[in-house]
This record gives structure tokens, C-alpha cells and sequence, in this order.
């Protein structure tokens, strides 16, 4: 028999479920399910644990806490008593006091005080992904026994809760492999690129370098010309070296956004480029995280382009917001082309590449170019 849910339950739980469904990382799935219980229920305290292999937890968060307690606390709980239980045995606990349990073994001196308690696992088949539970519940009426704690109506609600945490937890972690996936294609293409490109000159510079050796003793003019061609080489292979760092260490756009992480790439390719690389934004939302990767994709092929290819004097990179969406422009003073010519002589300058992740956001691409008058490139995402 399905668990009965109260009446106003279903809202509540339909909320819960949505925020869950929203998220897509996978700590903001678990903080999102610890808030969302907690409220639920109408508890004090909640906390969300996903266990390691080594008795302790990989992830643990907490709802009711201030960041001060929780410093003050000291290290993560271990998987012993109710935690063990529910994370071992796969078994709901609601207790009226959980210092009766059996084998309770007391809490760190900052450790807030918890009485009445209700715990679920979070399951996936036989797989027990995490355990919430919650503490010391919040009436706000006191009940006919003048008792105040979690009911069979909280356990049922909670069960709910659980059942759909699964699947979004289940879903964050498919969507952090996917992107863990796409990571990898992009360094196994970096790595073709540095093969293709910088193995090449520096073969050449090695060949280049042999020559004027032979030449210094006779021809000490043409020893000289091949001297600085050693020298260009040099300069080209360090520039593509420069380029491939650049890529495969981007700022962690998880971590500092796409406008922090735009600034940064501009900053590093104006510091080690003699052309003048500048980056500007204006009120930009943040955007899934899909188009976000898009967008910075797009900006680093149009940077490499403008910087390697067309040999820019100037490169100025814009970003700004558009309704829930953006648009990026990327504009360079360099030695430009003529976008048919490109396409029927079969180069394309990572402009499908460009067109590809834009078609796969929903956004737009568009490229403004020609001979000695720059090039201008922008994409425009639809936002969230």
C-alpha cells in the first residue's frame, strides 16, 4: 500500500520534489533535499550523509546549523548508532529520544541538542545512497498528548521525499559523469592539437637548427637566415604551447562563473600575447551550466583564432546579458577573411566546431568578416 500522505502534503512534497529536480550538481541536489525535508517536516535540525567504504562520509551536509557551530563541532560523524542502522541495515528509525538508542555514544561538546528523531535511507534498488534524517521537532500547535514529535504522517512524508531524492541524486551524478566524459574528449582533443601542431615546429625548429650548424662554417650569411628562422619557430611553438595550457586549465567555472572565468582567460592571454586582449561584462545572469560551457568554448576558439590565425593587433571580448540569456561577442582587428571562401576551400578555423556547441545550447552563432577588416564573432543563448 502507498504511504498516506496528509492533507496540504501533496503541494508541499510537489515543491520539495521540483526544487530537488532543478538542480544538477550534485551538492546543490543534497543541500536542496536537506533544506527541503527540513521544512517539510518542521524540524530544528536536518542532515544528509552519503557514505564512503571506509566508515565514515563522502559528503556530508546540514540544514539548521550556522557555519560557526558546524566549524565548532569538529570532525564528520562516523557511521555508528542510528546513522549505522539506517545506512547498513537500510531501515527507517523515529525515535522520541535518540539518546535512548542503544548504541548511542553521546556528541561533540559544541554539538547542538537533539531529542525527538526521524531518519530515512535514500535508496536506489538494493544501493543505499545517503541517509536524511532530522531533529527535534517544531509544532506549532501542541498536540492532544502534549507531546511534541515526528508522526507515522512524518515518516510517510518523508519516505516521499526520499523515493524522488534518489532519483535526483541518481540524475546529478549522471550529469557529472557526462560532463567528467565531455572533459575528457576535450583533452583528447587538446592532446591531437598539441601533436599535430606544436610536435611539428618543433621537428621543424630541430631540422632548422641542424642546418645552420652545417652552414656556420661556409655560409655564415645563410647560417644567420637560418638562425632566425630557428628563432620564429621558437616563437610560434611557444605560443602554441601557451595556448594549449591555457585550455586545459581553465578557471573551474562551477566554482567562480563564466564572467570570472572569461576575465581570467583574458587576462592570461593579454599577459602572454603581444596583442592587447580585454574583457568586458554587463549585468549577466547566471545560465545552465551547459551553455555556460558552451559560451566559454566558443570564446576560447574565437580568442585562438583571432590570436594565432588572423594575427590580431586588438581582441576585445564582451559579455551581456540578453532577458535570462546572453550574447558574446568577440571582436579582432586582425588580418579577417572571407567566411564563403573559407567554406569551399574546406577551412573552417573551428567554425563548425563554434556553430556545433551553439546549435546544442539552443543558441545562435554568426560570424562578420573580411579581408583586412577584422572578424567579429557572437553567440547568443536563450538562457534558462
Amino acid at each position: 500500500m502507498a504511504p498516506r500522505t496528509p492533507r496540504g502534503g501533496i503541494e508541499a512534497v510537489s515543491a520539495a520534489v521540483l526544487a530537488m529536480n532543478r538542480r544538477l550538481e550534485v551538492r546543490e541536489v543534497l543541500q536542496t533535499i536537506v533544506a527541503s525535508a527540513r521544512e517539510l517536516l518542521g524540524a530544528e535540525y536536518s542532515a544528509l550523509g552519503v557514505p564512503d567504504d571506509h566508515g565514515g562520509f563522502a559528503q556530508f551536509v546540514v540544514d539548521g546549523v550556522s557555519d560557526a557551530q558546524w566549524k565548532a563541532i569538529g570532525p564528520l560523524p562516523r557511521q555508528h548508532g542510528v546513522l549505522a542502522a539506517m545506512l547498513h541495515e537500510g531501515t527507517p528509525q523515529r525515535l522520541a529520544d535518540v539518546r535512548d538508542f542503544d548504541s548511542f555514544a553521546g556528541w561533540p561538546r559544541a554539538h547542538p541538542v537533539m531529542k525527538d528523531f526521524i531518519g530515512m535511507p535514500i535508496a536506489d534498488g538494493d544501493e543505499i545512497l545517503g541517509a536524511v534524517f532530522l531533529a527535534n521537532k517544531q509544532c506549532r500547535t501542541r498536540p492532544p498528548d502534549g507531546v511534541c514529535g515526528f508522526t507515522q504522517d512524518d515518516e510517510d512524508l518523508l519516505r516521499i521525499l526520499a523515493d524522488h531524492a534518489a532519483i535526483a541524486l541518481t540524475n546529478a551524478r549522471l550529469h557529472e559523469r557526462s560532463r567528467e566524459l565531455t572533459l575528457a574528449g576535450e583533452r583528447a582533443r587538446i592532446a591531437h592539437e598539441l601533436h599535430d601542431a606544436v610536435s611539428q615546429k618543433l621537428f621543424s625548429l630541430r631540422l632548422t637548427a641542424q642546418a645552420a650548424a652545417a652552414l656556420v662554417d661556409g655560409h655564415p650569411d645563410r647560417a644567420k637566415e637560418e638562425i632566425r628562422h630557428v628563432a620564429a619557430l621558437a616563437a610560434e611553438a611557444a605560443d602554441e604551447l601557451r595556448a594549449v595550457v591555457v585550455e586545459l586549465r581553465p578557471a573551474a567555472l562551477d566554482e567562480d562563473g563564466l564572467v570570472a572565468t572569461l576575465r581570467t582567460q583574458a587576462e592570461v592571454l593579454d599577459r602572454v600575447h603581444s596583442a592587447g586582449v580585454s574583457f568586458h561584462a554587463f549585468t549577466v545572469r547566471a545560465l545552465p551550466a551547459a551553455q555556460e560551457e558552451a559560451l566559454l568554448r566558443v570564446a576560447q576558439e574565437a580568442l585562438h583564432n583571432a590570436l594565432r590565425h588572423a594575427h590580431a593587433a586588438t581582441v576585445s571580448v564582451t559579455l551581456e546579458g540578453q532577458g535570462k540569456g546572453a550574447r558574446l561577442r568577440v571582436r579582432d582587428d586582425g588580418r579577417g577573411f572571407d567566411p564563403t571562401a573559407v567554406r569551399r576551400a574546406g577551412r573552417h578555423l573551428g567554425l563548425v566546431s563554434m556553430r556545433d556547441r551553439a546549435d546544442g545550447v539552443g543558441g545562435r552563432l554568426s560570424v562578420e568578416s573580411e579581408p583586412g577588416k577584422g572578424t567579429v564573432i557572437e553567440m547568443e543563448v536563450p538562457g534558462g
